[in-house]
């Protein structure tokens, strides 16, 4: 949102202090229901203590590499920034057997026992609940973000020109994920602040993560991110992006 923001880090604390109270993140599942809705502040918040448990309980660190195998979600945009705000890369759909951290939603929990290092699971429950019991060989993510601080300091400063995300096979730095962010943010119909975009992508997808998370923050704006959208039907959707005040939607 400045024109000095090198990071997607950079970008939430602009947004922070620009208008904390506004929404950023407005998550469904159609599959369940759920509906939660993040204000910048209330999802900087989850960013601060997710990195704080990412730096300092998980040990990561700048060049450190944390496969990321999760679904779109709210929780998973959490884990975009935290990643951005520690400094290590996030290697969407990665291979668990070469990160040095691993985390996993419930339905890759096979997959993740892979990796050699740190494994964190999430349950993805509604209003982010806990396992009934925590899966073998995995922190419970939500047993172990509450009592981390709410404010973040690097142990080292971030470099915008470090790699900083991988998706489909494709490597972004810190800058290029905010200067990509900027730039096709007129073409998904980002015009500014206040723009709200509805987004049933994958985040398996550098223009599935854009619209559901990066362009909606670089711009300003909003992200309704949805998950099962093909559950909800054209009727269901038009009610949502009305009621939603939707801008613009990319499906």
């Amino acid at each position: 949102m400045n024109a000095t923001d090198r990071t997607p880090a950079d970008l939430l604390r602009s947004a922070l202090a620009a208008d904390p109270g506004r929404p950023l993140v407005t998550f469904y599942d159609d599959a369940t229901g759920e509906r939660v809705e993040l204000s910048v502040a209330t999802f900087a918040n989850w960013v601060a203590k997710t990195s704080n448990l990412l730096q300092g309980e998980l040990a990561a660190g700048p060049g450190d590499r944390v496969a990321l195998l999760l679904p779109a979600h709210w929780q998973t945009a959490v884990w975009l920034l935290a990643c951005a705000s520690v400094g290590v890369v996030a290697d969407v759909g990665g291979d668990p057997a070469a990160a040095d951290v691993v985390v996993s939603g419930p339905d890759t929990l096979d997959a993740a026992r892979a990796c050699p290092g740190e494994r964190v699971a999430l349950a993805l429950r509604p209003l982010g609940g806990r396992f009934p019991q925590a899966p073998a060989g995995f922190a419970d993510y939500a047993v172990e973000v509450p009592s981390q601080g709410d404010r973040f300091v690097p142990f080292a400063p971030v470099d915008p020109e470090e790699p900083a995300l991988i998706v489909a096979g494709r490597e972004f730095s810190g800058a290029e994920v905010v200067e990509r962010a900027r730039a096709e943010a007129p073409g998904l119909g980002l015009t500014g602040p206040g723009s709200r975009l509805l987004s049933g992508l994958p985040y398996d997808t550098w223009e599935g993560l854009n619209a559901g998370l990066y362009a909606p923050l670089a711009t300003g704006g909003s992200v309704v991110l949805c998950r099962n959208l093909d559950q909800l039907g054209e009727e269901g959707l038009a009610k949502r992006i009305e009621s939603e005040r939707v801008s613009v939607t990319t499906r």
